[in-house]
């Protein structure tokens, strides 16, 4: 039975199940919801149970509705100032209506970047989708009244990678089901320690622990790529700007209506071939899941890349937004749905969203890549979540880190520059970290020792053990406090073969320190893992000028 709220939404009933992880590392017994209409005691006594409401593989509609809003917004905010024109932008109220944030709730400050040999660096912005119904508008859009108010979750998680040349984009999406361990996290305003969960954890719920820094913190933790910037968007624009555009060219290779014998859908209905959709058209097509592919997220998702690739190459034309009105309404709306990142170097104004823009244009269609953090469904428990695919997720997050493009063109980077070691070997004081422990294994006993070892053989005398810090650490590394010490860090990771790239600046460390990660739990020399310069076929990767895409259709869904 359809949930009460917007006519034909997309919805089903939310069933808990039973030892399912919560937001506080433990595992919550879940009942069936009620119905509408009678009365919301199941509803209300699970919220009161779990604290908080859940997102379901199945029930997708009022938060997909909402999400992907919030999804489109984090680009077009960007593309509308960047085209909007200075005269639009430069006025003071428009940097009054940016809502700003910190960067990171975590403990763990995220290393610098490492500069190419012409001294250019890539910068990653983690675009945030909430699904908070804090507002007419967006209770409006989304129904659910007793989730009003409600701290939200961030039910839209994309890493967008900018490549240090700037000739080429990457984006890759975070399923919203998700399940992964967050790291401890304090809220800046009430100073509430959120503890890191001991059990995996739905990724959207990092935006209730403190905000959207702990939703970077966690990417941070999981993926080693560090974040320049996020932009969270409570946006319900998404019809505007189609209008505005004049539509947003779309594909399905089939009739299409998304609509089932129980009301369930987003209602769209649309011939095989290519249709220019707008207004609410465009809106289902965001937030269909019955008729595409095989009826799951992960074909809404893609479906939403298709959208994404198609209204950039439709705004990069620049022919349909000639209206200063509209641009001024769009202008005013999108600096009223974004929180951004704080500080001297955060985005809290329109002059430096504009600069950021400007950026992202230099970026032709042909070198954008949308793709999906390459996932398995859970067992158990967990069976109706998802889990990041072992080795080709942490491929394609290595292919980010190392700077390499996802559209498997010829990389136009320049290898990390080498620096010459102010000391000899002798000279050099190294601490080691045993940092092998992984969510299931303890760490390897005598790790840090016979590295230590390996490390006196070649001539650093002065390596010491850290027996103090054994934080996990995925992958082994190498971290200097000052730019003095670059080149000699770098010594170390060449007397043990560890790539340039893996040595970084951090303000964390007040010496040379060597991580030891899990990627290196044998004895013997380390192996850095190769990240072939191929994006795994699990991601889905679609390029920006690709206008041949096209959504298959699930069997029964067509008419």
């Amino acid at each position: 039975m359809a949930r009460s709220g917007t006519p034909g939404e997309e919805t089903r009933p939310r069933v808990r199940q039973a030892g399912r992880p919560g937001r506080d590392g433990g595992l919550h017994t879940e009942t069936p919801e009620e119905e509408p209409g009678s009365g919301g005691g199941g509803r209300r006594a699970a919220q009161a149970e779990s604290g908080h409401r859940r997102g379901s593989p199945k029930r997708h509609g009022k938060k997909g509705k909402r999400r992907v809003l919030r999804w489109v917004a984090s680009v077009t905010a960007l593309l509308i100032i960047g085209g909007a024109g200075a005269g639009y932008l430069y006025i003071q109220h428009l940097n009054g209506n940016l809502k700003k944030a910190d960067l990171t709730l975590g403990d763990k400050k995220m290393a610098d970047h490492k500069a190419n040999a012409a001294g250019q660096t890539p910068m990653n912005i983690l675009l945030i989708g909430s699904d908070a119904r804090d507002s007419k508008e967006n209770q409006k859009l989304g129904g659910a009244k007793d989730t009003f108010g409600a701290p939200p979750l961030a039910d839209v998680q994309m890493l967008l990678h900018l490549s240090a040349d700037r000739s080429n984009m990457s984006v890759i999406s975070m399923p919203r089901d998700t399940m992964l361990k967050i790291p401890k996290c304090t809220d800046p305003e009430t100073k509430h320690v959120y503890p890191a969960t001991t059990r995996l954890t739905m990724t959207n719920e990092t935006l209730e622990r403190g905000g959207p820094g702990c939703t970077v913190a966690t990417w941070y933790e999981l993926t080693g790529i560090t974040i320049d910037h996020f932009m969270m968007i409570d946006f319900s624009g998404v019809v505007s700007m189609a209008d505005a555009i004049g539509g947003v060219p779309v594909c399905v290779k089939g009739n299409v209506y998304s609509h089932t014998s129980a009301g369930k859908g987003s209602g769209l209905k649309l011939e095989k071939g290519t249709t220019k959709i707008k207004g609410k058209q465009a809106l289902q097509w965001l937030r269909t899941r019955y008729g595409f592919e095989d009826g799951t997220d992960l074909g809404r998702t893609h479906a939403q890349h298709m959208y994404m690739n198609s209204m950039v190459r439709e705004l990069r034309k620049g022919t349909k937004l000639t209206d200063p009105g509209k641009l001024m309404n769009l202008a005013e709306a999108a600096t009223d749905a974004l929180t951004v990142d704080k500080g001297d170097k955060g985005l809290g104004s329109v002059n430096r969203l504009y600069d950021l823009a400007e950026e992202l244009k230099k970026v032709p269609t042909k070198r954008i890549t949308m793709t999906t953090m390459p996932n398995v469904y859970g067992t158990g428990t967990l069976k109706e979540r998802v889990l990041p695919k072992p080795g080709e997720a942490d491929q394609l997050f290595q292919m980010v880190r190392d700077d390499i493009p996802l559209d498997g063109k010829a990389s136009k980077r320049k290898a990390p520059a080498a620096k010459k070691p102010t000391a000899s070997p002798a000279e050099i004081p190294v601490t080691v970290r045993n940092g092998t422990r992984t969510d299931t294994d303890y760490p390897v006993k005598g790790r840090a020792s016979a590295v230590k070892e390996l490390l006196t053989g070649k001539g650093f005398t002065q390596a010491a053990i850290d027996t103090q810090n054994t934080e996990a650490a995925k992958r082994t590394g190498i971290l200097f406090p000052t730019v003095d010490m670059e080149g000699n860090a770098q010594a170390v990771a060449k007397a043990l073969g560890i790539p340039l790239s893996a040595v970084k600046k951090s303000p964390d460390v007040s010496g040379i320190t060597l991580a030891v990660g899990a990627d290196w739990r044998e004895d013997g020399d380390y192996h850095a893992p190769s990240a072939e310069e191929k994006t795994p076929e699990s991601a889905r990767a679609l390029n920006g000028d690709d206008e041949t895409a096209c959504m298959d259709i699930q069997p029964g869904f067509g008419f």
